[in-house]
């Protein structure tokens, strides 16, 4: 089971645990993530993800989508998916 580098967390909204993510690779709904900070490690499934407040099912480089996530997420974080 390998990881790729798909993006990092460009800010945290607590209150509705969405983290947002910058692109550098592609991710669809139901990929699994690993978010790995300074504090942060944790690994979820991608339930559904946002682009400007619309749900979309792939997001590729360069788009900044929101995530929601069970755990806190901090700013610069990276995110991986995992295979």
């Amino acid at each position: 089971m390998g990881e790729q580098l798909v993006g990092t967390v460009s800010h945290f909204f607590t209150n509705a645990k969405v983290a947002a993510i910058e692109l550098i690779g592609e991710l669809r709904v139901g990929d699994t993530i690993h978010i790995v900070g300074h504090t942060s490690d944790f690994s979820q499934e991608v339930g559904s993800m946002q682009i400007e407040h619309q749900a979309v099912d792939r997001a590729t480089r360069g788009d900044h989508i929101g995530v929601a996530v069970k755990s806190k997420a901090r700013q610069n974080d990276n995110v991986y998916r995992v295979d």
